[in-house]
């Protein structure tokens, strides 16, 4: 039995010769336009002066009502008044000497509150009967505020400078637990079942995977106790202290200065910024490795 093939359909034979100068020559490609992400567009205007922008405006507006009299000196001193006042403090030594004074006051509160608060957060989040013994009390302290047991330390630690550190470390070490506790507390439990089965041991578990993971707590923790710490040093400053800044605004006080007032402000402002950007250089230092949404 033959078997007859048809002929192939013309449709499908009708495939251009390469040779053949009849066949369509190709299109030209068209030219690629390279896509920006929304989130890589930068204004032209650089992000520190955008920054400035609004210290600045409020600055001018403080100015401009002190000059037309809406705002006096015996409420609040012009911003020119308060720059002469700075640089009298300065050049006089007095302001350096409280700075360095009040610096230390907050370093050796923020050292011992970094320490009781990190030893009581890990002894609480590591061990089960470490939070049935330490948790429940440390929650109970801190909602007492730390400002109404000034008379206590008082009456405990004298009028020197162990009610004054005492104050600061109390307002340092219930920030710092809370954060160091949840950031432990928090770490995903496929990284432990993952880190056993790699055969790490308790300590290694501990060290690579728990402490890693509580470490970004750990910064924002640190950074709110930095601010809490200052705000320590102020209260702190006013229970009879000869020397710091808290010092000179309760001469400014009793002598009505709201110039020298508004400059141990400003000092305590930028203290605290300082101390901030400090912290944050060391989270970006030490968090490396969690990549963060910076924002668009």
């Amino acid at each position: 039995m033959s078997i007859s093939h048809a002929p192939p359909d013309s449709h499908e034979c009708d495939i251009p010769d390469i040779g053949d100068s009849s066949a369509p020559s190709p299109r030209p490609s068209p030219d690629l336009v390279p896509i920006v992400p929304t989130s890589s567009r930068r204004t032209r205007v650089p992000r520190w002066l955008r920054r400035t922008t609004g210290p600045l405006l409020l600055l001018a507006l403080w100015q401009l009502l002190s000059v037309t009299g809406v705002l006096t000196a015996d409420v609040l001193a012009s911003p020119g008044r308060i720059a002469q006042v700075g640089g009298d403090l300065i050049s006089d030594g007095s302001l350096p000497s409280a700075m360095g004074t009040s610096l230390q006051r907050v370093a050796l509160g923020l050292l011992l509150g970094t320490v009781v608060g990190t030893g009581l957060a890990l002894v609480s989040g590591l061990f089960r009967i470490g939070e049935d013994v330490v948790d429940a009390p440390v929650q109970m302290l801190r909602t007492v505020p730390f400002v109404g047991l000034i008379p206590l330390f008082i009456i405990w630690f004298g009028i020197g400078e162990a009610p004054k550190v005492a104050i600061i470390t109390l307002g340092v070490t219930f920030p710092l637990y809370l954060n160091v506790y949840a950031g432990i507390r928090g770490v995903d439990a496929q990284l432990i079942e993952a880190g056993e089965s790699l055969g790490l041991s308790r300590w290694g578990l501990v060290r690579h995977v728990v402490l890693p993971g509580a470490l970004p707590g750990a910064m924002t923790g640190l950074r709110y106790s930095l601010g809490i710490a200052w705000l320590a040093l102020v209260f702190a400053e006013q229970v009879n202290a000869d020397s710091g800044i808290g010092f000179l605004m309760v001469q400014a006080r009793d002598f009505l200065r709201t110039d020298v007032i508004v400059v141990c402000l400003i000092v305590y402002a930028f203290l605290g910024l300082l101390a901030d950007f400090i912290v944050r250089s060391l989270e970006r230092l030490l968090l490396q490795w969690r990549p963060t949404f910076t924002g668009r």
